[in-house]
């Protein structure tokens, strides 16, 4: 069955979080994920507050930027978060926005080498291990866990183009990809990824692609969702998107599927005038549609 799941933007501010996660858990939605935008939400106090609220909701965050963290802080938090909410958890890593990075005097001038080493380090230390290396932005000297992750930990990454694709293959359990890919969006990702695993011996382990929907449904759906495609220089791109009822936005969530997504995470638009109407539109209506 593919998962679903909602996007908890932090557009809206960090109070109303409560409220919404608990609907999600009460009506079943199987994952609430959410963004650690800069400048506003934090990535790990939201999850952690979430999962605390909630019994049986998987929470997601995607993503953490990589140049605003020490591997070391991203590993203690997430091992705590896995160790308190066994299976709950699912945590993504990535570039970050770059013009943000610049803003707060952490952009990498290899982006792509950061996340390598980010990478390589966190999921070492999530499963136990002692830690020493050096590489150009990741050093750590002889640097274990107390409290490592119970179970293995994935780590997903955060991809949109060829060599990150290549890379979430090859050195993470799983990739996130934006609401900015389209099913052959999918379909190439999962190619180059796939590419990634081959050239890293992994393709026996199971690789977690989940897919952001930008969703849109009620009065004037079709409206915000066309501002936010042409506001993100999205407009003209096929297949992105889905607004209508729920047969609708089912049928837009199976064609991902089909293209490769194991879970797809409906994204509501910036202005959605009812939050959790929307969680309830996707576990009510939607979910009983999607196989």
């Amino acid at each position: 069955m593919t998962g679903l799941g909602a996007v908890f933007r932090p557009q809206l501010p960090p109070e109303r979080l409560r409220s919404l996660a608990r609907l999600a858990d009460d009506t079943g939605l199987e994952e609430l994920w959410l963004w650690e935008d800069c400048f506003l939400e934090g990535g790990i106090s939201t999850a952690a507050a979430a999962l605390a609220w909630t019994e049986r909701l998987r929470v997601g965050v995607g993503l953490l930027p990589v140049p605003l963290r020490n591997v070391a802080v991203t590993a203690m938090e997430t091992a705590a978060l896995h160790r308190m909410f066994p299976g709950r958890a699912a945590i993504g890593v990535g570039h970050g926005g770059q013009n943000w990075m610049g803003q707060v005097g952490a952009r990498a001038e290899s982006p792509l080498t950061l996340l390598r080493e980010h990478l390589a380090a966190l999921r070492a230390l999530l499963s136990g291990e002692r830690v020493t290396t050096h590489g150009r932005y990741v050093h750590l000297d002889d640097v274990a866990l107390d409290w490592p992750a119970p179970a293995p930990a994935p780590v997903l990454a955060g991809a949109t183009g060829p060599r990150t694709l290549r890379l979430s293959g090859e050195a993470a359990d799983g990739t996130i990809l934006t609401m900015a890919t389209s099913p052959e969006g999918v379909r190439r990702a999962r190619r180059l990824i796939d590419e990634g695993r081959r050239s890293a011996a992994r393709t026996a382990e199971p690789h977690r692609v989940v897919v952001h929907l930008l969703a849109a449904t009620g009065p004037g759906a079709e409206s915000r969702l066309r501002a936010e495609l042409t506001a993100e220089g999205l407009a003209e791109v096929p297949g992105l998107g889905a607004a209508g009822d729920a047969p609708t936005v089912a049928k837009a969530v199976r064609d991902l599927a089909d293209a490769g997504a194991d879970a797809v995470i409906l994204q509501p638009t910036a202005d959605e005038p009812d939050p959790e109407g929307f969680v309830r539109f996707t576990a009510r209506e939607v979910r009983p549609l999607v196989t």
